[in-house]
């Protein structure tokens, strides 16, 4: 039978569109063979990181506390006596010199008191001459000398007893500081203990913190101690007090420091940072990137050993400069993962990439 020309067309044609369905279909699975072999062969190499070489160097070590500023002495200064304020010569806030004269008293009778305490031993001092003088003719006998001798003595005490009544009316400052608060104005009525005002100390300035019990023990009385001040001021002082005996509330221990503070230009109740040495040791400088944290939560470095596997080490911060941080924890040359230590994990095997 003959086939028609029509017939064969649509055959070529057929067996054409067929053709191309089976080399798309070959060409198609090859590219999914490569596919899945791209990432199996990747997953199979080691994955690249950056480290920097950290030589251990030894360090000074310092405690950090957050502190204030405390007035090494704080005094209500109280009258001795009583009677009417007459005089306020000092404004409150004023620094005073020691023995300045803060409130002052009515005297009252208490001058024509030193006076007759006066005329009292100017005749007894001349009653206790003219019986000596009697007593070496012999007309006294030792027995009266030695009674106007003690009616001498007592009109000498009876004097400086006078005087001490008078001063008492002169309310002052018990050392040189700021007079910080007036408690009594011209007119009102002070009796015994009751108080003039406020003096605190600022020269020298008092540091004051708590500190954890993890670090109290590197404190040592006298050690240098640096404190910046929320002004941005900056105190050198040495460490005064440690408390022996940590406060059972909060599980700290008292620290006080004193700072030199002759122009009274800190003020007290200011927030500070205080930095307290507390020797030298083994430290490693890296970069503040190079910090991560494993899966307890512990800060860290990763770092790269010998057979280029990650390992991991806790660290704790001794000081942060501009160069980097400074860290306690790391023992020996250490190869601390600089770039890609976020995407390794302890055990794993890398490559060290040339910088």
């Amino acid at each position: 039978m003959r086939i028609k020309s029509s017939h064969l067309f649509a055959m070529g044609m057929g067996g054409a569109v067929i053709l191309f369905f089976v080399v798309a279909a070959i060409l198609n699975g090859g590219k999914h063979g490569e596919a899945h072999a791209t990432p199996t062969a990747s997953a199979k190499a080691p994955l690249s990181v950056q480290v920097t070489l950290t030589p251990e160097s030894q360090h000074a070590y310092a405690v950090v506390v957050r502190g204030r500023t405390s007035a090494a002495r704080t005094v209500q200064v109280r009258s001795e006596t009583a009677g009417a304020v007459a005089g306020t010569p000092v404004l409150q806030g004023t620094p005073v010199a020691k023995g300045a004269v803060l409130c002052r008293l009515n005297v009252d009778a208490r001058e024509a008191g030193l006076a007759q305490a006066q005329a009292a031993l100017r005749s007894a001092q001349l009653t206790q001459a003219a019986s000596a003088d009697l007593s070496k003719k012999g007309f006294r006998s030792p027995t009266q000398l030695l009674q106007t001798q003690a009616a001498l003595d007592n009109a000498q005490a009876g004097v400086r007893q006078a005087e001490i009544a008078l001063e008492q009316t002169n309310i002052r400052a018990p050392f040189a500081g700021v007079f910080d608060h007036r408690d009594a104005e011209v007119g009102s009525y002070l009796a015994p203990g009751q108080s003039c005002g406020t003096m605190i100390e600022l020269d020298p300035l008092l540091i004051v913190g708590d500190v954890p019990e993890t670090e109290a023990g590197k404190l040592r009385l006298g050690a240098a101690a640096t404190a910046i001040l929320v002004s941005g001021e900056v105190l050198n002082g040495k460490v005064r007090y440690v408390s022996s005996d940590a406060d059972p509330q909060t599980r700290t221990y008292h620290l006080e420091i004193t700072v030199p503070n002759p122009r009274l230009s800190a003020k007290s109740g200011l927030s500070a940072t205080v930095k307290v040495q507390a020797g030298v040791g083994p430290a490693h400088l890296v970069p503040v990137s190079s910090l991560v944290l494993d899966a307890a939560g512990r800060q860290g470095v990763r770092y790269v050993l010998a057979d280029n596997r990650v390992a991991f080490a806790p660290v704790s911060v001794i000081e942060e400069t501009a160069g980097g941080m400074w860290v306690a924890g790391l023992h020996g040359p250490t190869r601390v993962i600089t770039v890609g230590q976020s995407y390794v994990n302890e055990g794993q095997t890398v490559r060290v990439a040339a910088r």
